[in-house]
């Protein structure tokens, strides 16, 4: 089967998918990392990869921007290519003054701003979280690497270009580590369909010192963040 966005077929995607948003850092990731990859996904270019990487088989496809785009690629995956764990690898902006540049840290739950769980008409204001497995496993591997890692609540905003320009400060008040674009949608869409997701981040940028790093690197250089999801496949 295939989708309007997806062209592989059943059999071709893994049980456990590494996603980021960059569908060239999907490319980079198979190129640099899985033996024997083959390319399932081209439309939109949109690249997806399943080869295996110490001799178990793993995929990699971008998800795009926002949450409106991973809903789609993480729902589809999830509820018709019959993949169990979707582990987001991505960058994000810091807004706690824990985190530094480069820093690794994982979201055990994912404020957000935006509306996506209205669509599932609930009593009140469900949290979406990491699941716990996938959480622990990773924190483990990080550590016996000697990778330092936080782990705590992240903002999933539907704003990258806020006209209000207070909101950070409230945000970093909760004690939020930093702002990305779409964990809490890969969250309630593993929520939903019974299955499991992590989202792991590496501080690109920090919204209170100004520093950041270029495009290229966050492409190329995130391999602390790669090598500790490719252990959890």
């Amino acid at each position: 089967m295939s989708t309007p966005h997806n062209s592989a077929q059943k059999g071709d995607i893994a049980k456990t998918v590494l996603m980021p948003g960059d569908p060239l850092r999907a490319k980079y990731i198979a190129e640099n990392y899985l033996e024997n990859a083959t390319c399932f996904n081209t439309v939109r270019n949109m690249f997806g990869y399943t080869g295996t990487y110490k001799g178990k088989e793993v995929s990699v496809m971008g998800g795009g921007m926002g949450m409106p785009s991973i809903g789609i690629y993480s729902y589809e995956l999830f509820n018709f290519y019959d993949v169990d764990a979707i582990i987001r690898i991505g960058s994000a902006g810091g807004i706690s003054d824990n985190v530094k540049l480069r820093d690794l840290v994982i979201g055990m739950g994912a404020s957000t701003n935006s509306n996506y769980a209205s669509q599932y008409n609930l009593p009140g204001t469900i949290a979406p979280i990491a699941d716990y497995g996938l959480l622990r496993k990773a924190v483990e591997t990080a550590e016996s690497r000697g990778i330092s890692v936080a782990v705590g609540n992240i903002l999933s905003s539907d704003i990258f270009y806020n006209d209000d320009n207070t909101v950070n400060d409230r945000w970093k008040k909760m004690q939020i580590l930093c702002v990305e674009m779409e964990a809490a949608a890969l969250y309630l869409n593993a929520a939903r369909a019974g299955k499991k997701a992590l989202c792991m981040l590496t501080i690109s940028d920090h919204i209170y010192t100004g520093e950041a790093l270029s495009a290229e690197d966050r492409q190329n250089t995130f391999h602390e963040m790669m090598e500790v999801a490719l252990e959890l496949a």
